[in-house]
């Protein structure tokens, strides 16, 4: 599909330098620019590939001066990696397009509520007294379990089980072979020193344009409701244990897990392999740097680090003696020695 650059100076609201019917068909690096493509200049070390691109429009910031002739269409926006990623969105989008599908080889029970412009792929099972809304993405091999609410213009990509009860908000993406809405790790012991299951009765809620990545598990709860908040963006591998509940536009890197009935606020940016104890309460708005162990609560716009964690620029301060340990130790040895001698 071809746009020309005065659409494209439309839907990033920038303005064309050029010739406003220069048509685009893909997206390039500007390095690997050829005719035909749409770039970008965001960092301006890649400043010398604009003047030798190919590409047919590139897009650069209202700021940016030319110091030589160049032969690519400019639209001037605010932020040439937003407008960009921007513009990357809609491809994806058009590229991802389904019709309104239902393979022959998907089980779908007949008690479940199925909108007329969904997309079900070959072999996905789909079970009772769930809903599927309207231009929701079913890919191949998905399992949907009964009593399921998933919300409009949601993927859930091949591989992906959806369990029991579970509640999908508009606008999500749930990648291949994540799992919502499993048992929770509950147990008790008993007096023969084994352990009884504690039954798992609750269930998991997204919110809207929540983002679940590859392999992560999602628990449902004891009792009561697991929740996703809206907006937020788990990455790949990521445990969630049962009650957790994660506020709105948290972002958590891959491997870390997060423990039972912790609470995380909205805002919160967390690094890979974090681990995260439970009965937790983590404030608004908080950094914590990857490998941390959480083991208190955090308060509102805390950036901690380390295990166990505190403070980040005391850590990095304390960081400085743990590497010349060795020596102050010698030091103290050395002046022990010298001491004994007097």
């Amino acid at each position: 599909m071809n746009f020309t650059a005065s659409q494209i100076a439309e839907l990033v609201s920038g303005t064309v330098e050029g010739n406003i019917n220069t048509k685009v068909n893909r997206l390039s690096k500007i390095e690997e620019g050829t005719e035909g493509s749409l770039s970008f200049l965001a960092n301006p070390k890649y400043t010398p590939f604009l003047y030798t691109t190919d590409a047919s429009i590139t897009l650069v910031s209202d700021s940016f001066v030319p110091e030589k002739e160049f032969k690519t269409t400019l639209i001037r926006v605010s932020d040439p990696y937003e407008a960009f990623s921007k513009l990357l969105e809609h491809y994806n989008q058009i590229q991802k397009q389904h019709s309104s599908e239902i393979a022959q080889t998907a089980i779908i029970s007949e008690a479940a509520t199925i909108a007329k412009t969904v997309f079900i792929g070959d072999y996905s099972q789909i079970g009772a007294k769930t809903s599927l809304k309207d231009h929701v993405v079913i890919h191949p091999q998905v399992y949907i379990g009964n009593n399921v609410s998933i919300g409009e213009n949601t993927v859930i990509h091949t591989g992906a089980r959806i369990h029991d009860d579970s509640v999908i908000g508009n606008n999500c993406v749930i990648h291949s072979n994540a799992v919502v809405g499993a048992d929770g790790f509950g147990w008790a012991p008993n007096e023969n020193g084994s352990y009884d299951k504690v039954p798992q009765t609750g269930n998991v809620i997204l919110g809207d344009f929540v983002d679940i990545g590859a392999n992560t598990t999602i628990d449902r709860a004891t009792l009561g409701s697991t929740k996703i908040g809206k907006g937020v963006k788990l990455d790949n591998l990521i445990q969630i244990g049962h009650n957790v509940e994660i506020g709105e536009h948290t972002v958590i890197a891959a491997q870390t897990g997060v423990a039972g009935s912790t609470k995380i606020g909205t805002h919160c940016q967390i690094g890979g392999q974090v681990g995260i104890s439970g009965h937790l309460t983590i404030g608004n708005q908080v950094g914590i740097q990857a490998k941390s162990g959480i083991l208190k609560n955090i308060k509102d716009n805390s950036k901690i680090m380390g295990y166990p964690a505190f403070e980040y620029s005391a850590f990095n301060k304390a960081y400085v003696h743990f590497r010349n340990l060795h020596t102050h130790i010698t030091d103290l040895q050395t002046l022990k020695k010298k001491l004994n001698h007097e």
